[in-house]
């Protein structure tokens, strides 16, 4: 049925970054799990007036917390959680014995190697909760889960204490590097176990976003977000099968897709591109899993979420196999690795599900050095993926071929043919989303490389 939108979270609240509301002088909400969606979540209502505890089972994120040094690269994160911390926002390493009157989990719901979700996070976390709350305290699941979790697992739990518990199900549907302004602009889904938690989490919730969707159920709450995200994941899937078949067909993706799209009223096909991050390679599995145990399998669904996993194998092949129709023996060559986030704009230092792990793990055998560069990404995780950190020159020096992974803007201010011109001949370079694609071109003796361009 349609969702229905809540009166009293069609008020605006208006939140300025420097003009924080005063706060209540108590702590009005728990935020468990300060992963990124936990951790943006907490400052952002800290930021916004509200009394927030945050806790984390991870002594060193909460460490790194407590002094203001946020774990997760996020823009306007650090300015928020300096305003916050001692004021709107306490960061415990330890839970207290009692709760405040709302608490947000927040905590991780992987999969593991055969695609199943891992709840033991959401498990441990409910328990923990569970011998602190009343019977009054919201409880508000904001992880991603299969349809049926939120009931099955937290409100199950919590009726083992209380009788009748408030049970919500409010999904987190921000992209990094926008999260605080989406937090404030996007409207928030509620579905919840009864009325009153209903009522409760649009309140709470109308404290950061001026409209909040009342949706029927918890199961429809939480089946919107896995939605949402196994669409993108089908979208940019056809952009991906697009491009492959531009390869085969000898065309160019970019020129079929643009041209496609200009000045026509239809929704726009996607360009082709690496699809990571931590929702989207999950995300499509958690919703096949909670339609499979319905006994239905999404075949379109799934069918996207493999041809964008065969994507970064692909690029890699491509490169090897330009390398060996030059005579350039993959055994003897060096391999830059740029762009080592899943995605480079916006911005961000997050490595989960980035194709340049999967190409990372297919050539560390195949070739004989690789050397890696990112403009966000700390060179100690760059080096923990089993790559030498270097600079983009120090990269491009006497490479036998080099990939860039993701569109970040630093990459279009660079000079191809110089660059390229320090490569080893013959050279192979593979630009996956065209950044590097300019009027100058390589250097002589570089084969030139993109994602959908034959």
């Amino acid at each position: 049925m349609p969702g229905r939108v809540s009166p009293l979270a069609d008020r605006a609240l208006k939140i300025l970054p420097d003009a924080r509301p005063p706060s209540s002088g108590r702590t009005e909400v728990a935020v468990i799990g300060l992963g990124y969606v936990g951790m943006t979540l907490a400052v952002a209502f800290a930021d916004a007036g509200v009394g927030v505890l945050g806790h984390d089972t991870s002594a060193a994120v909460s460490l790194a917390l407590a002094e203001g040094v946020p774990p997760v690269k996020e823009p306007g994160i650090e300015e928020r959680l300096t305003r916050a911390l001692g004021e709107t926002l306490q960061i415990e390493t330890q839970l207290p014995d009692a709760l405040p009157p709302a608490v947000v989990i927040c905590v991780g719901t992987p999969i593991n190697r055969l695609s199943a979700p891992d709840l033991s996070q959401l498990e441990a976390a409910t328990a923990a909760i569970a011998a602190r709350v009343e019977p009054e305290t919201l409880v508000v699941l904001r992880s991603t889960v299969p349809v049926g979790t939120s009931r099955e697992l937290v409100l199950e739990t919590l009726r083992r204490r209380h009788r009748n518990p408030r049970v919500a199900f409010c999904p987190e549907r921000t992209i990094q590097g926008r999260a605080f302004e989406e937090l404030h602009r996007l409207p928030q889904i509620v579905g919840a176990s009864t009325t009153d938690a209903a009522e409760a989490a649009a309140e709470l919730f109308s404290r950061l976003t001026p409209r909040v969707i009342r949706v029927s159920s918890l199961e429809a709450a939480e089946a919107i977000k896995l939605l949402c995200n196994a669409h993108t994941d089908l979208i940019y899937g056809f952009g991906n099968e697009v491009a492959l078949m531009a390869e085969a067909l000898g065309l160019d993706a970019e020129e079929l897709i643009a041209s496609a799209n200009l000045d026509y009223p239809r929704p726009d096909l996607s360009r082709p591109g690496f699809v990571g991050g931590g929702c989207l390679t999950k995300d499509p599995y958690l919703l096949a899993h909670s339609a499979e145990q319905r006994d239905y399998t999404p075949s379109m669904v799934l069918a996207a979420r493999h041809l964008n996993e065969t994507m970064p194998i692909h690029a890699a092949r491509r490169v090897l196999a330009a390398l060996a129709a030059r005579g350039v023996p993959a055994a003897e060559s060096r391999i830059l690795i740029s762009g080592i986030a899943f995605k480079g704009n916006p911005e961000t230092d997050d490595v989960r599900g980035a194709a340049s792990r999967t190409i990372v793990e297919m050539l560390r055998e195949e070739v004989a050095a690789l050397v890696g560069h990112d403009f966000a990404v700390p060179l100690e995780q760059i080096a923990a993926m089993g790559l030498e950190p270097v600079s983009i020159e120090e990269g491009f020096e006497g490479a036998d071929a080099a990939m860039v992974l993701t569109d970040h803007p630093g990459y279009r201010l660079l000079d191809l043919r110089s660059l390229s011109g320090r490569m080893s001949r013959p050279a192979v370079v593979f630009d996956a989303f065209g950044v590097l694609d300019q009027p100058a071109g390589a250097a002589p003796g570089t084969t030139y490389l993109r994602m959908g361009r034959a």
